[in-house]
């Protein structure tokens, strides 16, 4: 039975009457963003939604309705409501899955699109009919990530993909740009259809969603609603964003809603059915063991990290159909071209637009699919938002930056990859693998496929190394390998990835222990500390990135840790000069990350 125009009143009445009362006693949120927006949860949830169906607060702001909702659903009491924003609560001032109603964090706006576009392409992989609406700011289509999902998602068809933008017309301190018609207007522009409601009239809403057909394009609502509806002291008033209503003026403040709601506060229960099947906990999916078997590899051979990728993804895509690829335009460069064309259904090209392929990575993992998202590394800095908002939301994306450090060469500054590795490892308990051959390649790749637990990053180069491994050599997360060692070495060399072959040009006239540190994060820093003692505790760390957030500063905070027991005596080489064109061998001299760089440390 469709529930009434009067139920939804109710509904929405109550989303704002505990929105208030919750911010109030949190003494922080934003109530008025809630009041805006409340018809719209009213709606979709009540009335549209269905158990199968996927929800994005894009506004995460917002989530205090949210929160109100699934109380109104009877998911949470009353009493678990009103620990909003309270230290331990689940209820955090923006979702996180820390709710468990909620897949995925928002609040860092510009993002639900992409997420959403994420999970309509695992429901069509899955052959589900589910559809997804994801409610935004209008503040937040000023963001570009917006338009880079909205342009895939008319690509992708997804006629199942429902943006409803809460146009309010007021942002954190000015008025918002665009005026309705404008919505409208690019939205059709990118592909969609558009429709422009008012946001604040329940059966228009109501209307207006029942009739959507959900085929041939992705829908835009453009609901016209005030901040702040139903409480005129503050309706559609500028600086209210952002502001809770203090505790002495709660009363007035609910008698201002109860006096313009009077049918909807005052309105009896009668045989309703709220539909209590959309309090669903997302199962956690349980994978396997995968394991990979390496290629026999030509002995005296070189290849590059970078297509050895190519070849382990086309191999791991043999072995679970839940791996998918996402790409950015540069599948012939990183090599994921090979699992293209041998699983073009599980390969999305996301075209120049990295903010984009990380949220579409990030709603892919939620919905259990094993993504790897590729390009040159050096493009990976636009989409550091959407890989920190992953990680907020614990899922496990897989990352590979190619085209890493100054051996790119000639290409020049704007193609190396010399910030990544500072990148990754500010986020929360993510893996950062980085080899210097094919078969640990191989094995990383391996690693990141059977890592469920956070976000996992392999960094590639783009030249050709040769072989220094076996199939028989294990590799783990956290581990390293030690490739030299005697009794005479000088010092304790600690690098990865193209370094580790200057340091063995190194050794070939001095002595030295060689470290090929493949897990950068977690760091194993009990074998080079075991390793640095019988070199008297002299180290060395050689690493083609910038010396902030690198390698060399990983090992060195490690180190300081046993400083009060052990004097180290520390050298680190490091991309420090601004780079430039070259022959790789010539920048790996410039930079002083070569083997006479080495010899030449040795000697001061």
């Amino acid at each position: 039975m469709k529930p009434t125009y009067e139920y939804l009143e109710y509904i929405a009445y109550h989303i704002r009457r505990l929105s208030i009362l919750a911010t109030t006693k949190a003494g922080s949120g934003h109530p008025t963003s809630c009041l805006s927006a409340a018809d719209i949860l009213a709606v979709l949830f009540f009335d549209i939604i269905q158990p199968k169906d996927h929800f994005i607060l894009s506004k995460g702001h917002a989530a205090p309705a949210l929160y109100a909702v699934y109380h109104l659903l009877g998911c949470i009491s009353e009493q678990e409501l009103m620990t909003l924003r309270e230290f331990g609560s689940p209820l955090e001032g923006h979702p996180t899955p820390r709710f468990p109603y909620a897949k995925i964090a928002t609040g860092s706006l510009g993002q639900g699109l992409s997420v959403g576009i994420g999970q309509l392409l695992a429901e069509r992989l899955n052959k589900n009919s589910a559809k997804c609406f994801v409610v935004m700011g209008d503040s937040e289509t000023t963001e570009g990530s917006v338009w880079e999902a909205a342009e895939l998602a008319s690509y992708y068809q997804l006629a199942n993909l429902v943006a409803i933008i809460d146009v309010n017309g007021l942002g954190q301190t000015t008025r918002t740009i665009d005026s309705l018609e404008s919505y409208k207007k690019k939205f059709e522009s990118f592909g969609w259809q558009a429709l422009i409601v008012k946001g604040n009239d329940i059966l228009e809403l109501k209307n207006s969603l029942e009739k959507l057909t959900y085929s041939g394009k992705p829908t835009c609502i453009i609901a016209q609603t005030q901040k702040g509806y139903g409480v005129q002291s503050v309706q559609n008033k500028e600086n209210f964003h952002g502001k809770a209503f203090k505790s002495d003026e709660t009363l007035h403040i609910l008698d201002e809603l109860k006096n313009f709601f009077p049918g909807a506060s005052s309105y009896a229960l009668g045989g309703e059915v709220v539909n209590s099947s959309l309090c669903k906990i997302a199962r956690k999916v349980k994978f396997e063991g995968i394991f990979f078997k390496t290629p026999e590899f030509i002995p005296g051979k070189a290849i590059s990290t970078r297509k050895a990728f190519g070849k382990a993804l086309e191999y791991a895509g043999s072995l679970t159909e839940k791996i998918v690829s996402l790409d950015a335009e540069v599948n012939n460069s990183t090599f994921a071209d090979f699992f293209a064309k041998k699983y073009p259904e599980r390969f999305f090209q996301s075209y120049i637009a990295e903010q984009n392929m990380i949220g579409m990575a990030a709603g892919l993992a939620s919905e259990g699919f094993i993504p790897f998202s590729s390009t040159f590394a050096a493009f990976l800095t636009r989409a550091y938002d959407q890989l920190r908002m992953s990680a907020i939301s614990r899922l496990p994306l897989r990352v590979v930056g190619s085209h890493c450090g100054v051996s790119v060469g000639q290409d020049g500054p704007s193609q190396m990859g010399l910030e990544d590795i500072a990148l990754f490892r500010t986020l929360p308990d993510s893996v950062l693998l980085y080899p210097c051959d094919a078969v640990s390649t191989y094995r990383c790749v391996e690693l990141m496929v059977n890592h469920h637990t956070s976000i996992s990053y392999l960094r590639t180069t783009r030249g050709d190394t040769p072989l220094l491994y076996d199939d028989n050599v294990v590799f783990k997360i956290g581990g390293c390998h030690i490739l030299k060692q005697s009794d005479q070495d000088y010092a304790t060399i600690v690098t990865a990835g193209i370094p580790i072959f200057e340091a063995l040009k190194a050794c070939q006239t001095t002595p030295l222990t060689i470290i090929d540190c493949y897990s950068i994060k977690p760091l194993p820093i009990k074998q080079i500390i075991d390793a640095a003692k019988k070199t008297q505790n002299r180290i060395i760390i050689v690493e083609d990135h910038y010396p902030a957030g690198g390698l060399g500063e990983a090992v060195i905070a490690a180190l300081a840790e046993h400083a009060a027991e052990i004097t180290w005596n520390i050298s680190h080489l490091a991309v420090s000069k601004p780079p430039m064109s070259g022959k790789p061998e010539e920048l790996l001299a410039y930079e002083e990350i070569n083997a006479e760089a080495i010899l030449k440390t040795l000697k001061k």
